[in-house]
């Protein structure tokens, strides 16, 4: 009996073919769409609506002859992603709605719904690929990168677990971008040319100040620039002081001098550039703290300011995750990874380092706009081992 497999059809190229190829390979495939978002206010129309893509999953299921339904999950997804980033924004931490999507929606309540129907899988659009080892008499699934390094999704998946990895199918993580466009072509996909979406997960790109100004009111601060030598720079301490590397860094109004206004701390993140909206400087400026209780944001001039770089950061024990847990750290362990601090960020060599207050991720060389809230994944070769959220 062929096993059954839920696809989820978001009316995108990778998912039609994430169906077809399962379809192709003997198992008995079902699609469903989520429908996730209902608040088109803050949704850039022209990018992403979601009934076009209802639509498009409908007509690709139509074309592949399998049984295609849609689910509404937004009661979920307003609970699980977007207050969580509502509740973060106000912190003044920048969250990662995507990887939270892929834990929390994707491969909980998507794959529990799944498992009702009879499901012995669910498959997902995602450029990575799964592997497993034997140990112990017991098989321990791998997240391992998209053969695609210019598609590589692992990093989205990185908060998942042994029994979600365990069933889940990434069909399309070992081809790259453009055979996944050929396979549409020659299938004759309605999806075959269709324009990638970008945005938040399920909701399509949206404008992140009128987002967020749903729930944080707008509120005029000030703007403050911390020239080089004024500013508390960690980059100085020793490798061995592992708490002190790992701080964001310390800013105080007395540093630097106010150089304008802004409309709300909390709308706002370390690394960025636009949308402040200050000229007549040599250089640009670049956000390198924000203070969300004092509602102040602190600037430095140019893409070479310290304040954008940090060489450590600090992951609590609640929010450390492992993948593998086989390969977990305990107390007093150090263990060479790679890690990235973002989605598309070059894998960068590091060193982990476990101690009772938590896991420390020590870089060989400073990162740019290490931020609160985002998370941290660390690497072996190009298995995901591990992750965790910055504090």
């Amino acid at each position: 009996m062929a096993k059954r497999v839920v696809v989820g059809l978001s009316g995108g190229v990778d998912s039609s073919v994430t169906a077809f190829l399962l379809k192709e390979q003997g198992y008995e495939v079902i699609g469903m769409f989520m429908k996730n978002w209902h608040d088109d206010t803050v949704t850039l129309s022209t990018e992403c609506p979601w009934l076009d893509d209802s639509n498009d999953a409908m007509i690709v299921a139509q074309q592949l002859g399998i049984p295609f339904q849609a689910i509404d999950l937004s009661k979920e997804y307003k609970e699980r992603i977007v207050d969580y980033m509502f509740a973060e924004y106000q912190r003044g931490r920048t969250p990662n709605p995507d990887v939270l999507c892929n834990r929390e929606i994707k491969f909980d309540v998507f794959l529990n719904t799944a498992l009702k129907l009879g499901a012995d899988f669910v498959a997902t659009g995602h450029y990575c690929r799964k592997g497993d080892v034997v140990k112990e008499g017991k098989t321990i699934y791998r997240l391992l990168a998209g053969k695609d390094p210019n598609k590589d999704q692992s990093y989205f998946l990185c908060q998942l677990t042994q029994g979600q990895l365990s069933k889940a199918l990434f069909p399309i993580g070992e081809l790259l971008k453009s055979e996944v466009r050929t396979i549409a072509k020659k299938a004759g996909l309605t999806t075959a040319d269709k324009k990638d979406s970008q945005g938040l997960c399920f909701v399509g790109k949206v404008h992140l100040p009128d987002f967020l100004q749903q729930r944080l009111e707008p509120k005029k601060g000030k703007v403050i620039e911390v020239p080089v030598e004024a500013a508390v720079f960690q980059n100085g301490f020793s490798s061995g002081d592992l708490a002190n590397i790992s701080k964001p860094f310390l800013f105080t109004p007395d540093l630097g001098e106010v150089v304008g206004e802004h409309n709300g701390a909390h709308y706002y993140t370390i690394g960025q550039r636009r949308g402040l909206n200050i000229g007549g400087f040599e250089k640009p400026l670049f956000v390198i703290g924000t203070d969300t209780d004092k509602n102040l944001i602190y600037m430095g001039m140019g893409e070479d300011h310290p304040g954008l770089y940090r060489r450590g950061l600090f992951i609590s024990p609640a929010d450390e995750h492992w993948v593998r847990r086989d390969l977990k750290l305990e107390e007093g362990e150090s263990r060479k990874y790679s890690a990235r601090i973002r989605y598309r960020q070059p894998l960068e060599s590091c060193t982990l380092h476990k101690k009772e207050e938590g896991l420390y991720i020590l870089f060989d060389r400073p990162q740019r706009s290490i931020t609160p809230g985002q998370f941290a994944a660390w690497y072996e070769g190009d298995e995901l081992i591990g992750s965790g959220v910055i504090n």
